[in-house]
């Protein structure tokens, strides 16, 4: 009973707390204040949103991770080893020998397959990361073998290496869940998805407690997990929206981590007694899009207009004044860190060009909606885009809302241009090719949500995860960056520079470049 009751009484008292000066968090507890309105699902073959990402990775192992301290790595977790055939692109794969999921349930060669299966059939937001490896509901069945209790076949149709295989394989949405446990709560044939949503079947260093939208996640420990062993016995993940209470409760001591802070809080902390700054340099990337699939307004077509944006962008008022040294400018779909990233920056705020550019293309009156989520710095650039387009001559009306919200809309493709964050799903240049450049018209990818479908680079999206030359991949990449920043619509503005606030007592924290690369399991405090 106390076992059962006790994230209640954690979640209790952590609620007193906020009233309380100089209030300590539980010694075997690892409170973080975040916010946690943009998520969505817990499932992985769902979750796609950035609480959710980062969450996953302590409930759930794949088969292979990136190694977190040289993510260029992959490296084996589920897996205990691999072969690989590349002209029948086939990945033999032995599992970890003795690994059980949290349930205490094998890990076996049919969850694996299962875990695969499900996320393609449900094909929800993620799936398009797995549809790169050619898989599909219609030949998803044909795609795995079991060879025996440990040993399993992985099949795959698309022209890509081994390697880009085994990245895919290392993303989220790869996750191994537990069939048996996942498969009882399956109703009208949704693999689970429901019950998944809020509760979790994996083998990861934590396991689920508790999930109160919109309140907390409360993870507790799992001493069965496969490898190194959780340091802490219970995490609470604390949404709290408002990044000046964020501030507050880590300064006080009600909290031991802190994320999400605005620059203004993060930059009053700097210095201040019992807490530390950590600056970790980040893959997250903030762009405009303009969905050119909106028939209510088909300014946001014209390629004239998305030029005229560009200009009408003030890249340098948003990274240094009001984001004050967080983010720095970036404009192309690689962030800085990824092999082939370029990083030529061609634009900077010119309204008088904006006006040139706007007058020879004919267009008068250019007006649109912008969906943005309500917190820093979404609304902070979308703010500041209200103002600068207005000197164009382009008036934007803002639609804020919570994170859940704005993924909602623009994944029904009902916005007509959204301030939107990207982080890429794996350590490969393709990863952002794939959802930037390609849209074969069936997929999710962020061309695909916007109504953009290119030929030309759906032809070099496929011609560069194809080569095999590692420096002319790199190079076609570099090509499909210049080409999508001068005439695409997206504008991209900036490259983050993760800021986490922890107290001085926390020791272990890790955090990598992409956004699932969060690893509490080493913390002790």
């Amino acid at each position: 009973m106390r076992k059962k009751y006790l994230p209640a009484v954690l979640l209790t008292a952590l609620s007193a707390s906020i009233f309380s000066a100089q209030a300590a968090t539980p010694p075997n507890t690892l409170v973080v204040a975040q916010g946690l309105d943009d998520l969505v699902s817990l499932d992985p073959a769902e979750a796609n949103e950035l609480s959710s990402i980062q969450t996953i990775p302590s409930l759930y192992q794949r088969l292979v991770q990136a190694d977190r301290d040289n993510p260029e790595k992959v490296i084996p977790v589920l897996a205990e080893s691999w072969t690989t055939d590349a002209a029948s692109k086939t990945l033999t794969i032995t599992l970890r020998n003795g690994a059980v999921f949290a349930s205490g349930n094998p890990v076996r060669p049919e969850d694996v397959i299962w875990s695969y299966t499900r996320a393609i059939n449900l094909n929800k937001s993620p799936a398009f990361i797995l549809n790169v490896l050619g898989w599909s509901p219609k030949n998803i069945a044909k795609q795995f073998k079991k060879v025996d209790d440990h040993r399993l076949q992985i099949h795959w149709t698309a022209d890509v290496s081994p390697a880009v295989a085994l990245n895919i394989l290392s993303t989220p949405i790869a996750s191994i869940v537990d069939e048996k446990q996942v498969a009882s709560h399956a109703k009208n044939n949704d693999f689970g998805n429901a019950w998944l949503k809020m509760h979790s079947a994996g083998s990861g260093p934590y396991s689920m407690r508790v999930y109160q939208p919109h309140q907390a996640i409360v993870l507790d420990a799992n001493a069965s997990s496969p490898g190194d062993k959780a340091r802490m016995a219970h995490i609470i993940i604390k949404n709290v929206p408002d990044p000046a209470a964020r501030r507050l409760l880590i300064q006080q001591g009600d909290a031991d981590i802190a994320r999400d802070l605005g620059a203004d809080q993060t930059s009053a902390l700097q210095g201040k007694p019992g807490v530390k700054v950590l600056s970790i340099p980040s893959a997250e990337q903030n762009y405009l899009v303009f969905n050119t699939g909106n028939s209510a307004n088909p300014l946001l077509k014209n390629p004239a207009f998305w030029e005229a944006a560009r200009w009408l962008v003030d890249y340098k008022g948003i990274t240094q004044d009001l984001l004050k040294g967080q983010y720095f400018i970036h404009q192309s779909f690689l962030p800085v860190g990824l092999p082939g990233a370029i990083e030529s920056n061609p634009f900077h705020f010119d309204p008088e060009k904006a006006k040139a550019i706007l007058s020879k293309a004919g267009i008068k009156d250019a007006h649109f909606t912008l969906d943005v989520e309500n917190k820093p710095p979404f609304i902070t650039i979308a703010q500041s885009m209200q103002a600068s387009f207005a000197q164009g001559g382009v008036k934007i009306d803002l639609l804020p809302a919570a994170g859940s919200q704005v993924y909602a809309r623009v994944r029904a493709k009902q916005h007509q241009a959204a301030i939107r964050l990207w982080i890429p799903d794996y350590f490969d240049a393709h990863s952002n090719a794939s959802a930037f450049a390609y849209n074969d018209g069936k997929s999710s990818t962020v061309a695909g949500l916007n109504g953009w479908m290119n030929p030309e680079m759906n032809k070099q999206t496929l011609a560069a995860v194809a080569e095999a030359d590692p420096a002319k991949r790199l190079s076609m990449y570099q090509q499909m960056q210049e080409k999508l920043q001068h005439n695409s619509p997206y504008v991209f503005i900036d490259q983050g520079k993760t800021q986490v606030v922890v107290r001085d007592n926390v020791k272990g924290y890790q955090q990598g470049l992409n956004a699932d690369m969060v690893y509490y399991d080493r913390v002790t405090k």
